[in-house]
Parts: C-alpha cells; structure tokens; sequence
C-alpha cells in the first residue's frame, strides 16, 4: 500500500525523497527485488513500522532490478538491505530480515522523542518571551530527560525568567564543563543580572529589620511581599509560611501565600511541595 511517506525511488527522485528527504524526518531505504523471498517477508514489517511513524519516517523503496543504477551507487552487496538517513547520511542499518522490535528499536535511537519536542516547544516560548508557559514544557521535558544538558539549560532559561533562581543556579551548577557554550554563558549572565535585580537596598534593609525581630509577623509579611515582586519567590514563601505557623489567621498571610501559589508556573515543584505543606496545615 502506497501513501504519502511510503515511496518508491528512482533515479529521478531519489535526491528528493532520500538526501533532502532526510533533513526532516529519518528515510528507511528498503532495497529489496521481486524475486527476493525474505524481500517481501521484511517489506510488510517496514511498511507498517512506516505508518506507525507517520510523522517522524519516510520509507523509501528501492527496486534493485528495476533501480540497478541507484543499487550500484549505494554498494548494495545482498537484498534485503536497509539504510537509514538522517540529514542526508546514513546513519544505521542491516542486511538480511530483522525482528519488528529489533527494527523499532533502531527507529527509535534516531528520532526525537516527546522530551526533544517538549524541549523545542520550551525553546520556541522563551523566544516569545512566554516565561510561565515555557517553564512548564521545559519542567515537563526535565521530568522525562533530566540528564540532558540541553534539556537543563532551557529549564535554568525559564526558572531565571520566572524569578525561580536557586533552581536556575542549581541546574546551572550541573552543567559540566564540555557543555559550557555560549547558551551556557548567556542563561549564567541572565541569572547574574536577576540576583543583582533582586537585591535593592531596600530589600537589604528589610531583610535586616526582620532578623532584629524575627517575632515581628507584619514585617515579615511585608518582606515575603517585597520578595515575591523581586521575583525571590522561594524566600518569599518561606517567610510567608514562617507567619502562617506561628499563626493561621494572621492579617492576610493565607490570601498572600495562596496570591504566590498561583503565580507560579504550571508544573513548578515549588507550588506542590508549599500546597501540601497549606493544606496540611488547614485540614
């Protein structure tokens, strides 16, 4: 069955379908011949892998009698062969029939996974300058892949842009130094430039009214305040918290820690681990 990323190649559109291609989705080559019998026990196995891919794979079909050319060009020594391209080069493949998962397994080493796109969806609104909305796919991207040095730089990008700096300086701190490029330098400098933000001499001088008296609940609740517009908002919690367990209904701490709670990203570890941390205390 022929459909739009099941392709039969010839000299003429190899170029197309196969190097060019290639740029954007992983080509299976299939060079296979009608006279072939383990050709067409493999060929049903691609072609259903090639649906079940749609959208991240293209087969391309080589007939080699038909196709000799093109066969002597890719050094095809026994059918079946299958190449993969990706960006125009091959990049894997096997002689002779293999098993379905064996073949899914392959497929699955070179094409993005839900991370990868996750990731470039968190890259996209960073752009935008969609700050909450990127924070959450590039969380959601962490939580599948946290050892991917991209993946934790994009998620450092976002955590700074939301006020989330310890967590952007954490993952910063993770970085090794083979992974220290230019993106590196840039999210490093924006943290920099956050944390001097959030350090006005107002905020120094409010911070050490509260240490002189730590009991005073009102100031505190006008630090936790003043932090939060500095977008300090783990400190700011914490504050909030100190009152809320000293006592419950005091001024309108509850309103302000819940205010907080709400404007944090979707997905922020922040928000959960302080939500059971309220409720715990309200019920």
């Amino acid at each position: 069955m022929q459909t739009n990323n099941i392709i039969n190649v010839t000299i003429e559109n190899f170029e197309q379908v196969i190097l060019q291609g290639s740029q954007d989705k992983l080509v299976l080559v299939d060079f296979w011949a009608d006279w072939c019998e383990p050709c067409k026990q493999l060929m049903p196995v691609l072609e259903k892998l090639a649906r079940d891919y749609a959208d991240r794979v293209v087969l391309a079909k080589i007939d080699c009698d038909a196709q000799q050319q093109l066969a002597a060009q890719f050094g095809v020594r026994s059918l079946p062969t299958v190449a993969f391209f990706k960006d125009g080069q091959p990049v894997d493949g096997f002689a002779g029939v293999e098993p379905e998962a064996s073949i899914r397994e392959r497929i699955e080493q070179h094409i993005p996974g839900p991370a990868d796109d996750l990731l470039k969806e968190a890259q996209r609104l960073l752009e935008q300058e969609a700050y909450q909305d990127a924070y959450t796919a590039a969380k959601q991207a962490y939580d599948i892949n946290p050892t991917d040095a991209a993946v934790r730089l994009t998620l450092a990008d976002a955590a700074c842009s939301v006020g989330r700096l310890e967590q952007g300086k954490e993952l910063l701190n993770s970085i090794g130094m083979a992974d220290q490029d230019s993106y590196y330098q840039h999210v490093l400098s924006k943290l920099n430039l956050a944390e001097q933000a959030a350090d006005s001499p107002e905020l120094r001088a409010l911070v050490a009214a509260v240490e002189e008296a730590p009991e005073d609940l009102e100031k505190r609740l006008e630090l936790a305040a003043k932090l939060y517009q500095a977008q300090r908002t783990e400190e700011a919690l914490e504050h909030v918290f100190f009152v809320l367990r000293r006592e419950l209904s005091f001024g309108d701490a509850r309103k302000q820690a819940l205010d907080m709670l709400n404007g944090l990203p979707k997905g922020d570890p922040l928000a959960a681990r302080y939500r059971r941390i309220l409720y715990s205390m309200l019920y």
